[in-house]
């Protein structure tokens, strides 16, 4: 490694304050450590942490450079490199000044060099990979994204539906099975990484969260429901800005867990940032191509149509081009106007058909959902949801504590037109048959006015586990609480309903379980800032004028000072000149030499020659010896 800086050394020695500039701009993060001198600069460049983070930002064609000039061991040639990857001089010529520009290669003669790489080694080998041809594009045209954010935001709204109603296990240790969400993904019958994005999306913004290892609704969610489509939209999109997994549809990636570090932000705004609002792409395969060999590093090819896919369901691009609300995404603007422009009002009617079916064209309103989730059962959820009436979920709604005539109120205040005739003899129907048997606590009594109804209950095995017996003709006493027996007589087929101790009827509420959200995760914020161009243009003036003594560059003197101060930073400037004129005109010199912890000895000597960091040298006493640069610690003129 000390080889290996002295070279780069060397090599930034002989470039300008403008090249020096250049590089410091690709390397930020080295221009922002403790720079002495240019050998503090090039041991900075050699940094592995440092190397490899630069090495993201190359693209393909230079990636495969780099990996011929490491496979040949440092010692090849610009002929032996484009032989090996078959290539142009003007191909290898282009992918080279992208390593120079950022201190990863260089030239050592004839020779070319490079620094310790890692990703160079899976780069291409025997061929540099052509850049692909560029993405075909026309004028954008208005394509309205509407359905497909339309169905994202009706998409979270039914996994929060599902939470709530049913299970979505969680593990413990935090995350989603790939089981599992395959398994909810066919109840909603969309594909799973439809079913992650929605996931993602609703733990970002905080509308799901873990309880007791079941994931539930959170009051966040509940208000999310409660608003209007574009607010509801907007919410999706800020918590999409903020998402860091990487989709990896080759994986069976978990959902809900963070993985730092995987390049998830850079991704996304990399592939949003390729979009324009007056251009529309043709073909988004060959963005995904182009994006791919541009940054190997971050855009792989089937993460980034992953991404794509994502900015289409959010209504960011339609057709190719950047929408409204993409453009206020990408210039980090308000998203809440755009949203609203966006999408529709909510529903608030709903078409009632003689099939016993509601139909809802769009999103409905809270209010439309909750009277339709009351007296009816959801059946598709398609480009139309479609909500079925039958006798159990009238029953329901009547369970709830509504009469006949407050249900078909209801329904007709949510009716685009007036009830069928079918759905109105269905709820009476229902209503009639409703509260025929009574429940009350014996633990509970189960009461009816017709003793052969309650012979025929006392009868059926399959309220064995009551224990029913007769009070009376028109009583049964029940061994279990009154809930209990009501769900009994339910799951047998019988329409009974509760009574508390006044004789008035129980209104049956069911508790809404929710869970706390994680907290919004919050950017994360640097303690400095990084140097801007004019700081670095003058931190590369300073180290490349410190390092050039007022004899004229090139010459013997000014080559002999650079080596020396590439290989003892403890001398001055002025001492560094001293000793390299002494080396080449032969003169005498006084040094202080290190020989020891705390011990220095002086000597008079005539340089004779330097190589590899060494100085032979011949002495006053007409001794010849050898001096290590690094350990000289004064030089002056002799007396």
């Amino acid at each position: 490694m000390p080889r290996r800086i002295n070279a780069l050394a060397t090599w930034l020695l002989r470039l300008g304050p403008d090249e020096v500039a250049a590089i410091l701009t690709h390397r930020r993060d080295v221009a922002d450590r403790y720079l002495r001198t240019v050998k503090d600069l090039a041991a900075q460049l050699t940094d592995s942490d440092s190397v490899h983070a630069v090495e993201d930002t190359l693209d393909q064609g230079a990636l495969d450079v780099l990996g011929a000039i490491v496979a040949q061991n440092n010692s090849g040639t610009v002929d032996t490199v484009c032989a090996e990857l078959h290539c142009t001089t003007e191909e290898f010529e282009r992918a080279f000044g992208e390593l120079k520009q950022r201190a990863l290669a260089w030239p050592e003669g004839s020779r070319l060099a490079a620094v310790n790489s890692v990703r160079a080694n899976g780069a291409a080998q025997g061929q540099l990979t052509p850049r692909p041809k560029k993405p075909a594009t026309r004028k954008a045209s208005a394509v309205s994204p509407i359905v497909a954010a339309m169905s994202t935001v009706d998409g979270v709204a039914r996994l929060l539906a599902h939470c709530d109603q049913d299970t979505f296990d969680a593990r413990h240790t935090g995350g989603v099975a790939t089981v599992e969400i395959r398994r909810v993904a066919r109840a909603l019958r969309v594909p799973d990484g439809v079913l992650r994005l929605w996931l993602e999306l609703a733990a970002e913004a905080q509308l799901v969260g873990v309880e007791r290892s079941r994931l539930l609704p959170t009051k966040q969610g509940d208000a999310w429901l409660a608003a209007q489509p574009g607010p509801r939209l907007a919410a999706l999109v800020a918590a999409w800005r903020r998402m860091d997994w990487r989709p990896e549809p080759d994986l069976a990636r978990a959902a809900l867990r963070d993985y730092p570090g995987s390049n998830g932000l850079l991704l996304r705004r990399g592939v949003l940032e390729r979009f324009s609002a007056r251009e529309a792409f043709t073909d988004v395969g060959e963005l995904v191509a182009e994006l791919a060999w541009e940054l190997p590093a971050v855009h792989d090819v089937r993460a980034t149509a992953a991404v794509i896919g994502e900015v289409e369901s959010l209504g960011l691009v339609a057709g190719g081009a950047l929408t409204p609300l993409g453009v206020a995404v990408l210039h980090d603007g308000d998203v809440d106007t755009p949203a609203g422009e966006l999408m529709p009002p909510a529903t608030e009617k709903a078409a009632f058909q003689t099939d016993m079916t509601a139909v809802v064209n769009g999103l409905p309103s809270p209010e439309l959902s909750a009277t339709l989730n009351l007296v009816a059962d959801l059946e598709d959820n398609d480009a139309a949801r479609v909500w079925r009436i039958s006798a159990g979920s009238v029953r329901r709604a009547l369970d709830s504590g509504l009469s006949a005539d407050e249900v078909l109120a209801r329904l007709s205040a949510v009716s685009e037109a007036a009830l069928p005739q079918v759905i109105e003899y269905q709820v009476r129907d229902v209503a009639r048959r409703h509260g025929q048997l009574t429940v009350t606590d014996v633990a509970s009594c189960v009461r009816a006015a017709d003793p052969l109804l309650l012979q025929e209950i006392v009868k059926s095995k399959r309220l064995a586990s009551l224990k029913l017996r007769f009070l009376a003709p028109t009583v049964l006493a029940s061994a279990r609480p009154t809930a209990e027996t009501l769900d009994a007589l339910r799951r047998c087929g019988y329409a009974p309903t509760g009574l508390d101790a006044g004789e008035k009827a129980v209104l049956e509420t069911v508790t809404r379980l929710r869970a706390p959200a994680r907290g919004e995760r919050r950017p994360q914020r640097w303690w400095r800032a990084e140097m801007d161009d004019l700081e670095l243009t003058q931190l590369a003036i300073r180290l490349v004028e410190q390092e050039r003594p007022s004899v004229g560059r090139g010459t013997p003197r000014a080559n002999a000072a650079r080596m020396l101060r590439d290989q003892n930073v403890v001398l001055r400037d002025e001492e560094v000149v001293l000793l390299s004129s002494a080396l080449v005109d032969g003169s005498r010199v006084e040094i202080k030499y290190a020989s020891g912890p705390r011990r220095t000895d002086t000597h008079v000597i005539v340089p004779t020659k330097h190589l590899e960091g060494v100085l032979s040298a011949d002495c006053e006493d007409g001794t010849s010896r050898d001096f290590e640069i690094g350990h000289v610690r004064k030089v002056a003129l002799p007396g």
